[in-house]
């Protein structure tokens, strides 16, 4: 087995790697018999490291990551597992995941999803944004979330259009919103974004994995059996 983590180690560190493995001395014979005859060990080892190189950047911050500013959650609030999503609402992909999660929810009552703001497409994504805060700070963002998505893309109009509908307080909205009460989240949910290597909209976190973009219904809940087992 040490070989073996050796070989993954070198095999991802390019030139270092190289000298690393002329040094141990696995470039001999019998190594590379074994990986002609096993060729499929390679992708099966870069897999792994990939994982435990997740795992490495997830865990630090796992906490930070699952706490939801207050209220901006979907499904099970006190559910056993949770799913973090970053979203747009300007994102076409993260629209045409709504019909996911919807369903994934449906279908596992111990789901919880954490919902990140990460309004990185436009100005009237950060207005968007802004306003779901708000709209969790008044208890209703699982309203707001679903009319803005069917209303969108994010437009002032929209965005009032939407708040209406969720039955929000939009004078007490708008107020907070100028206050910049809600401006410290989004950095914060920007930051977890960028240190977790999360570029684009959606990105997803389930237990020791990251997921980008709309990767569908059977990806994410293949993660979520995988986090139930951890």
């Amino acid at each position: 087995m040490r070989w073996f983590l050796t070989l993954v180690i070198s095999l991802s560190a390019g030139f270092a790697g190289a000298a690393l493995w002329d040094l141990t001395g696995l470039g001999g014979r019998t190594t590379r018999e074994y990986l002609m005859a096993n060729p499929e060990v390679l992708p099966e080892a870069m897999k792994v490291l990939q994982e435990r190189e997740q795992l490495a950047r997830i865990e630090p911050m796992r906490g930070q990551l699952e706490t939801p500013f207050p209220g901006a959650v979907l499904g099970n609030p006190q559910g056993s597992v949770t799913l973090v999503e970053f979203s747009d609402y300007a994102c076409t992909y993260c629209r045409q995941s709504i019909a996911d999660v919807d369903a994934l929810i449906a279908a596992n009552p111990d789901l919880r999803v954490v919902m990140h703001e990460y309004p990185i497409l436009s100005a009237e994504s950060v207005d968007a944004a802004r306003m779901a805060l708000a709209a969790a700070q008044q208890g209703r963002y699982a309203q707001f979330h679903a009319a803005m998505f069917r209303l969108g893309p994010p437009s002032p109009e929209a965005i009032q259009a939407a708040a209406k509908e969720a039955g929000m307080d939009l004078a007490k909205a708008n107020a907070a919103i100028a206050s910049g009460m809600f401006d410290a989240q989004l950095h914060a949910n920007a930051s977890l974004a960028s240190t977790l290597g999360i570029s684009g909209t959606p990105g997803w976190v389930i237990g020791n994995r990251t997921l980008n973009g709309a990767v569908g219904r059977d990806t994410i809940g293949e993660a979520i059996e995988e986090a139930r087992k951890t």
